[in-house]
């Protein structure tokens, strides 16, 4: 049990705030350590309608005001975002008697109010970088990419244990900031899979918004952004639509959206590929349960969270061959490989699970038991904190760790008038 073990996270998004898939993984772990009996705390900004303080299953959440100043730019509002959060989460610590043991910052957002934390209250600092500028961008280009490659290296020398979701993650953020190889740890992504249940539903109602009976649906959840590999998708539609009567549904908002609508239209191809936006959680799980085939044709993707959510919506995968899809999908076994930046391999892919029921079901099968096993979030929950754990026993030998214990006793005896 971690009833001793008292973890403050920081994130700049939480539901019902939900931005990419940092949101999701906070929302789960903090859960996680919740029921193995932590007390948990995450900080994070509001959102409209979502109260200042809520209890989510047994994890404290206070959202701060991060609207209130105007900025010019969104590197203004993040340092503005910083600031307020440092401030509101200083005052909870605290609060509570400072009895945190650790700081757990996500990403360069949180960069500066994790490390301000750290130094005030002197408690180890944790960093889950769930990917960087580096690998975004494919280098470094101007000033602003500049600047948020910058704060990432300085969060990750500031931080005890770097926390990264894929080997990999580790060798990639070990050569983008020059760490050591001790400094560096991996505990995967996870996915719940008790949210995919209704395994056998009939979702044929459902399914004819989005698809005739006859069209088998290709699925892509995700930015629509160039790593993400969407324009990789639509340039193979053509491709797949030789071998197979498919409809490419496309979820997801991004800077890309008018391009490869622009697209989709010059190759006549409109009543074929359907742009939904943005949809709510219920609407996508649907979908996933209803995809006869999920694509994630990632140019750039240190994990790969949507390939593991379809497998435990039981939708046949085929990925790009590339960072953390990699070690997430066995070819043949769990999913389908293909070349990265390749609408021909890519289309490959997806016919061969489109024209083979048989393939597509020893797919979705095996597929779902590697979820169960390795990706379920009781096991990620206590992998991570046994790192807290290992941490908390080295900083207990260290200055700092005396240092505080000295002062906490100096202030009980003044409390208790002794002093």
């Amino acid at each position: 049990m971690n009833q001793d073990l008292s973890v403050m996270m920081l994130t700049w998004e939480f539901p019902p705030r939900i931005i990419g898939g940092i949101s999701p993984h906070v929302y789960y772990l903090s859960k996680s350590l919740a029921r193995n009996g932590a007390k948990v705390y995450v900080v994070t900004c509001d959102f409209p309608g979502a109260p200042q303080h809520e209890v989510v299953d047994g994890v404290q959440v206070l959202r701060i005001d991060s609207y209130k100043n105007p900025s010019p730019d969104f590197a203004t509002w993040v340092y503005l975002m910083n600031v307020n959060m440092q401030k509101e989460a200083a005052a909870l610590v605290n609060s509570l008697g400072g009895k945190i043991d650790v700081f757990h910052a996500h990403d360069w957002l949180v960069a500066t109010a994790g490390i301000g934390l750290k130094h005030v209250f002197r408690k180890p600092l944790f960093a889950t970088m769930h990917s960087t500028e580096i690998g975004r961008r494919n280098g470094i280009h101007f000033d602003y990419e500049k600047m948020i490659h910058e704060t990432e290296a300085w969060l990750t020398y500031e931080a005890w244990k770097v926390i990264c979701c894929s080997d990999y993650m580790v060798s990639h953020v070990r050569w983008a900031f020059g760490l050591p190889e001790d400094k560096l740890v991996m505990v995967p992504n996870g996915v719940n899979t008790e949210v995919y249940a209704g395994h056998g539903e009939d979702l044929s109602e459902f399914r004819s918004k989005f698809a005739l009976p006859e069209e088998k649906i290709v699925l892509f959840v995700g930015r629509l952004v160039y790593e993400k590999g969407v324009h990789v998708l639509v340039n193979a539609v053509p491709k797949v639509l030789e071998k197979a009567n498919a409809k490419f549904i496309i979820v997801g908002n991004g800077y890309m959206k008018e391009q490869l609508s622009g697209l989709v239209k010059s190759m006549g191809l409109v009543h074929k590929v359907l742009f939904t936006g943005f949809v709510d959680d219920e609407t996508l799980r649907k979908l996933q349960r209803c995809a006869d085939v999920s694509v994630v044709p990632s140019l750039f993707e240190p994990f790969g969270i949507v390939a593991l959510e379809a497998m435990a919506a039981r939708s046949p995968v085929v990925v790009s061959d590339t960072g953390g899809l990699s070690e997430i999908v066995e070819h043949d076994i769990s999913g389908v490989k293909v070349y990265v930046n390749n609408p021909d391999s890519l289309a490959w892919g997806i016919n061969r699970i489109l024209i083979d029921d048989g393939f597509a079901n020893w797919l979705r099968t095996n597929a779902f038991k590697r979820v169960q096993e390795k990706y379920n979030w009781d096991k990620i929950g206590q992998q991570t904190s046994n790192i807290f754990r290992t941490v908390l026993n080295e900083y207990s030998k260290s200055f700092w760790a005396q240092k505080n214990e000295m002062a906490g006793s100096i202030s009980s005896q003044k409390i208790d008038g002794d002093v």
